[in-house]
């Protein structure tokens, strides 16, 4: 079996948004796509699959084993899916049924893909969660999970199918680094069995795990190809080494501010999920012109911790007090998972729009945030579906800081964009606290990121003992 794709290229009303590639993928030797976001690595992937969103089209060539998939029906594409053909989605929710628990949704595909038994089906299914330390999330519903868990519920169900073509589209964004290489071994293992293996993704590390061949894409263009390591260790194009060399512990420190008036602050927290202690005990405090990180790994409790202490969620026990001047509005979230953020149905503009109507603001603060956040113009008439992942994450941050919010909790915001803009929209953060005094509390599981933008940082572990928190140092540890 092989895949091999002749210039191909991808249309919209505005004219060419992929220039034309040519590659060719074979068993047992991955093909990574490498690049920032909106630079057309998903849209390849989309056209190979026959999912490109309404509006655009692809023109060239797609061989699947003689046969040019790009001239057969809808339905024909479609038959092709599961058995032959599968793709992990850049976006969990968008992968997973809300309604249905992890386990389930892994074991449906050996049941209805393999014709497995409900027993083998369960028995199968169990042996891939543990593998990705998902064994106590089986019973969960996806809105119980962080966004790492869930994204690792997408790659086992992926796994499940066995198909012969496997496309992994950022199959490690929101994981943190131990994770991320059992997912990368994982990937590999598939292509070791035989399997086509075709990854999209900007996480430099990841490429280098995976090795095989690799493709660097800029602004819909290819602009350097090779193998890996090789690519990585001696880049040739003036892109790829700023995307080698913008990886977050090579970063400044941020510079630290006198901090002001307390936005919000917990006393003695303790909460459980799942029957799980995540922390117990834990004192926290963000003040105007702060910066504070939640690190640790997936699962961990990163995303609870800040949901208590914005009032998202209750804490089983302890004290949270927040600023009464900081106004109804005050305190605002940037999601992990952008499109849980948004009207699927609206275009984004649409959805700006009556953001500045409903809170009297100017529309040319839209305008004079889309420059800075690297966002073009044209992309307002798009639906969030018809947006990539890092693109709509900066839709998510310019709706937020229109806003001009006391305290900003930003979810694992960059986990999604590529070292460059993610480099970018970290200092756009910090010219929001230099500017405004705006309090910010990051949750990340990159533990460079966090040391080199935080004050503090409170790292938590996967299962807490009871946490206390040295208050006189910058960095709190169990």
């Amino acid at each position: 079996m092989s895949l091999i794709v002749e210039h191909l290229r991808i249309l919209g009303p505005d004219g060419v948004l992929v220039h034309p590639a040519s590659f060719a993928l074979r068993p047992g030797e991955p093909l990574v796509l490498l690049g920032e976001t909106g630079s057309g690595k998903s849209l390849l992937a989309q056209a190979i699959m026959g999912v490109l969103p309404p509006g655009l089209r692809a023109e060239g060539r797609i061989v699947l084993d003689g046969q040019d998939i790009l001239k057969l029906a809808a339905r024909e594409r479609r038959a092709l899916w599961g058995r032959d053909v599968a793709m992990l989605p850049q976006e969990p929710w968008a992968a997973l049924d809300p309604s249905m628990r992890a386990a389930a949704q892994v074991e449906e595909v050996d049941r209805l893909v393999h014709r497995q038994t409900p027993s083998v089906a369960a028995s199968r299914t169990a042996a891939r969660l543990s593998r990705l330390g998902l064994g106590g999330a089986a019973r969960r519903f996806p809105f119980q999970l962080s966004g790492g868990m869930s994204q690792r519920v997408a790659l086992a169900a992926t796994q499940a199918a066995g198909a012969r073509m496997l496309i992994a589209d950022e199959p490690t964004k929101g994981l943190d680094a131990a994770l991320r290489d059992t997912a990368g071994a994982l990937l590999r293992a598939e292509a070791e069995a035989g399997r086509m293996l075709l990854v999209i993704t900007h996480d430099v590390t990841l490429a280098r795990l995976l090795g095989g061949q690799a493709i660097v894409m800029l602004a819909g263009q290819v602009v350097e190809s090779g193998a890996l390591p090789t690519l990585l260790d001696a880049p040739r194009h003036d892109y790829t080494q700023k995307l080698v060399a913008a990886e977050p512990e090579r970063w400044a420190a941020w510079p630290r501010r006198q901090p002001g008036r307390t936005v919000a602050a917990g006393q003695g927290l303790r909460k459980q999920l799942g029957g799980r202690e995540l922390f117990d005990g834990l004192d926290l405090e963000v003040a105007e012109s702060d910066v504070v990180a939640i690190a640790g790994p997936s699962g961990c409790g990163k995303t609870t911790l800040g949901d208590v202490l914005l009032g998202m969620t209750l804490p089983d026990s302890g004290i949270v007090r927040r600023a009464e001047w900081a106004g109804p509005l005050g305190l605002q979230k940037l999601y992990q998972d952008p499109l849980a953020a948004f009207a699927p149905h609206q275009t984004l503009g649409a959805g700006i729009a009556e953001l500045c109507r409903r809170h009297g603001l100017a529309p040319s603060a839209t305008h004079a945030l889309l420059p800075r956040l690297r966002l073009d113009a044209g992309l307002l008439h798009r639906r969030p579906t018809e947006v990539s992942g890092g693109e709509l994450q900066r839709f998510s941050l310019l709706r937020t800081l229109l806003l001009r919010p006391a305290l900003l909790f930003a979810d694992e915001a960059t986990s999604r964009l590529d070292p460059l803009t993610q480099a970018e929209v970290m200092q756009l953060l910090l010219e929001t606290v230099q500017e405004y005094g705006t309090a910010l509390l990051v949750v990340t599981h990159d533990a460079a990121l966090a040391n080199k933008v935080a004050g503090q940082v409170v790292t938590l572990p996967p299962r807490n003992p009871r946490i206390r928190l040295d208050k006189t140092a910058s960095v709190f540890r169990v």
